[in-house]
């Protein structure tokens, strides 16, 4: 297994795809609204990417409800934004819990459904004033001690249904002042500040088995480099303080934030401690230039990615048929929004 996850171009594979993913054997690989027609045409290419590497990889995605779903309607039900959760957390912070449960467990559903494993959720930042709306209302609130609980709920009912979470953007992207889709933001908040507002969700939820960096520069640790690409932020603030020691994934490593080549930054985020390599955007001449930075897993990368494998392998067993019906009512009830089934 090599220390990449990759996308693809379209809804199914080419024959350079194919023999590029035989070659490389990548950890794992992610699908985006390009990859997705239906549930039979995307367990097709999960299949198919699967068969590429012979054996059960991790297939991720990004869907989160509100503005970043992947799967969308009228194919698959359209979730709400994680803000919901938190508005009905300040009423009833029991209602809001089980409500986030249960849509995570209904998210799953759709994803198991499909052959889909891991979504990278939940999305631990903490919403500021004043930052940009990448965030916005993907964050469940403006308080870490909500946001955490709130996260651990999320990850509980993506993993009943056999889905393994991804916590993100480690160690958080909240006070980004532009989007690091296509710029460098930078955070020159104080260390006591980002550990007791920033920080406290991503510590809150440790044990999960896998997180993704934030391209976001810290100055108080590092003023020169974004935290994918930084042993500072990784070792002293991912690693010790936060104490995540599960796989920790970049990141998609062809965003803007990050100016040097595809190769480059691919091996910088390999040396400051990142376990794993994202490119998303399935450009195979870029995929190349990654793969070529990019080594066979070992150490504890590889140990980290077995026990991804081990977790996965034990949610699959343990995950029940999901009743459609009766958690999309449990839901509408809990939520006070409308539900349809996909």
């Amino acid at each position: 297994m090599r220390a990449l996850i990759l996308g693809c171009a379209g809804p199914e594979l080419s024959r350079a795809e194919r023999q590029f993913f035989v070659d490389t054997d990548p950890f794992g690989f992610i699908l985006f609204q390009r990859n997705c027609e239906s549930p039979e045409q995307i367990r097709m290419l999960t299949e198919d990417l699967r068969d590429c590497v012979g054996r059960h990889a991790p297939v991720l995605i990004d869907q989160e409800g509100g503005r970043v779903q992947r799967l969308k309607p009228p194919q698959w039900r359209s979730a709400p934004p994680a803000a919901l959760f938190g508005e009905i957390y300040a009423v009833d912070p029991v209602r809001a819990e089980q409500a986030v449960r249960v849509n995570a467990r209904l998210i799953a559903a759709e994803l198991t459904d499909c052959g889909v494993d891991v979504d990278c959720l939940p999305l631990l930042d903490v919403r500021q004033d004043g930052a940009h709306d990448v965030i916005g209302d993907r964050a469940f609130a403006y308080k870490p001690e909500v946001v955490a609980r709130l996260g651990r709920a999320q990850a509980e009912g993506l993993a009943a249904g056999g889905v393994a979470p991804v916590m993100k953007h480690i160690p958080g992207h909240g006070r980004a002042g532009v989007d690091s889709h296509h710029a460098l933001p930078r955070a020159d908040t104080g260390r006591e500040e980002l550990a007791s507002v920033d920080f406290a969700p991503f510590k809150a939820l440790k044990d999960l088995p896998m997180a993704m960096t934030g391209h976001v520069v810290y100055e108080a640790y590092d003023a020169d480099r974004a935290a994918t690409v930084s042993p500072a932020v990784i070792g002293e603030v991912i690693r010790k303080e936060i104490g995540f020691d599960g796989l920790l994934m970049t990141d998609d490593i062809s965003m803007k934030a990050l100016a040097d080549p595809l190769e480059v930054s691919s091996a910088r985020a390999l040396e400051a401690g990142c376990d794993v390599v994202l490119h998303c955007n399935g450009d195979m001449t870029e995929m190349r230039a990654v793969a070529g930075a990019a080594p066979i897993l070992s150490g504890k990368a590889l140990s980290r990615a077995e026990t991804v494998l081990g977790f996965l392998e034990r949610i699959r067993r343990e995950a029940r048929p999901a009743v459609r019906e009766e958690l999309l009512a449990s839901f509408a009830e809990l939520s006070g929004t409308e539900q349809t089934s996909s």
